[in-house]
């Protein structure tokens, strides 16, 4: 009973998590609080920094009451896990100077064709895209000049609950990285990139490593928690690198594959790369790093197509009926070829104009063939995007862990199984990049290492062997699939032309 106790701290997008979790991954406490974030203008989307202290506040205290006494006094470490590519300009106090830019924001678009290129992308290890902050600091350089000259500080989510716990502006290592300033193999701060974003490094936060200690809980702060302290900050990971720690994928010849909103997949890699069907993110492990492909529909384009065209009562909540019926369709959707766009494409192509397309179609195709080909598409993706990493690291896949909402259809799973052809073993815990922070803060306290912590802590569920049959089908359909993009590159920005004229 004396063994220590860590809070866990899942800031996402719209969510806080916090969790208090023990070495071997029980959870004895936790707490959510929500916040809104606001659109602006067109692509333009932000968020109050102060929102993510006071909801990390709220969720840590509903965490911490369900504990008792001495169990609170077990507690020893808080670690982070943020949304990254997400930041905020403030004073040195902490007052922002203008709401905070979201990771999703797509105002920069001009700044990524003008300064994106393989010079950055090699430096950075990220692909030019809207994502990285890097783009959107440059945005504010030439829109709000005075704004982002005048601000203190230049804060990520980390960074910033970090100074709201501790005083301290210190950032992890594996979290400032996805601002996209880093020189990623030296894992610091890079001047060029610095000067063409029009950042000052005075005005970044001091950096250590992954699950490094960066100082305690101000003893106000944990009383205000309902903790006797003191509380150790460990320096966390972002959301999705701390998501594989929490499946327990720690080994390059292992995978993570959230099909959350968003699909994002990696594998650790133990010396820095770069390759153009992925991003790098400094790992939470200290000292390597995650090899990252993305796409932007994932779970939402099946929840797109069944809010549009499903049954209207479930307002896009998952259809068993519909599932069954997609079960019962062959594999290939009886024709039916889906390019996943509907978000534009991240990995393997990086381009904001590409579009969803669904092409086969005869009289004979219905609803249910049309959602098993979405899923279809989804998954030849995901196994595209996952056979370039294998190509560029050397390293085969032996297993892939899945997460997020996805992972609940077996139909999906089956096919996802067979695209990717290496067994899938689910997540049995919920709240999986929170569980990764935990590992990260347990690790730090106790002396063992990120890996080792990980591992004890990952719950594995139930196992989907890939179909060989289907493995040789769904080949045939992604090589089908795989020459859609390329056909249609050259339209994409007449469509777009189409939408603005």
């Amino acid at each position: 009973m004396s063994e220590p106790l860590i809070i866990a701290v899942d800031s996402s997008t719209t969510a806080t998590k916090a969790l208090v979790v023990d070495p071997v991954g029980r959870i004895l406490g936790q707490g959510r609080a929500t916040y809104d974030m606001a659109m602006p203008a067109r692509d333009f989307y932000e968020q109050r920094a102060t929102d993510w202290v006071d909801a990390a506040h709220r969720a840590i205290a509903e965490a911490v009451a369900s504990l008792s006494d001495p169990e609170r006094g077990r507690v020893a470490g808080i670690c982070v896990t943020p949304q990254r590519q997400t930041f905020v300009l403030c004073d040195d106090d902490g007052t922002p100077r203008r709401p905070a830019v979201l990771w999703l924001d797509g105002r920069a678009g001009d700044q990524v064709l003008r300064l994106g290129s393989d010079t950055v992308h090699a430096l950075s290890g990220m692909v030019p895209d809207v994502t990285p902050s890097f783009y959107k600091l440059a945005w504010l350089a030439e829109h709000e000049p005075d704004v982002l000259a005048g601000a203190d500080r230049v804060a990520g989510v980390h960074a910033y609950l970090v100074h709201a716990f501790t005083g301290e502006w210190v950032d992890s290592r594996a979290t400032a990285d996805s601002l996209g300033l880093f020189d990623m193999a030296a894992l610091d701060w890079a001047d060029d990139l610095l000067q063409l974003a029009g950042v000052r490094r005075d005005q970044l936060p001091d950096l250590a490593d992954a699950a490094a200690v960066l100082g305690d809980v101000r003893p106000e702060v944990a009383r205000s928690w309902g903790l006797p302290g003191p509380v150790r900050v460990v320096a966390g990971c972002g959301d999705g690198q701390a998501a594989g720690l929490g499946a327990g994928v720690t080994r390059p010849d292992e995978g993570y594959l959230n099909l959350g909103t968003a699909v994002v997949a990696g594998v650790h890699s133990p010396a820095y790369r770069w390759g153009r069907s992925y991003r790098t993110d400094a790992a939470g492990i200290p000292g390597q790093y995650v090899l990252e492909v993305v796409q932007n529909s994932g779970a939402y384009l099946t929840g797109w197509f069944r809010s549009e065209l499903g049954d209207p009562a479930l307002r896009g909540a998952p259809d068993a009926e519909l599932e069954r019926a997609a079960s019962r369709v062959p594999a290939g959707s009886e024709g039916l070829v889906t390019l996943p766009y509907w978000n534009a494409v991240q990995s393997p192509h990086w381009d904001p104009r590409a579009r969803g397309a669904m092409i086969g179609f005869s009289g004979t195709h219905g609803r249910p063939a049309m959602y098993r080909s979405v899923l279809e598409g989804i998954s030849l993706e995901a196994a595209r995007n996952l056979r370039a990493l294998e190509a560029d690291t050397g390293t085969p896949l032996s297993t892939v862990r899945i997460m997020g909402g996805g992972q609940r259809s077996p139909l999906w799973r089956t096919i996802l199984a067979a695209c990717v052809g290496v067994p899938l073993e689910t997540c049995a815990a919920e709240e999986v990049s929170a569980l990764g922070a935990a590992a990260m803060g347990m690790a730090a306290v106790t002396g063992v290492d990120v890996a080792a912590s990980a591992r004890a802590m990952a719950a594995s569920g139930e196992v989907t062997e890939p179909d060989p049959a289907l493995v040789e089908r769904y080949a045939a359909i992604g090589a089908v699939q795989g020459e859609v993009y390329d056909r249609l590159a050259d339209l994409f920005p007449r469509l777009q032309g189409l939408v603005e004229g």
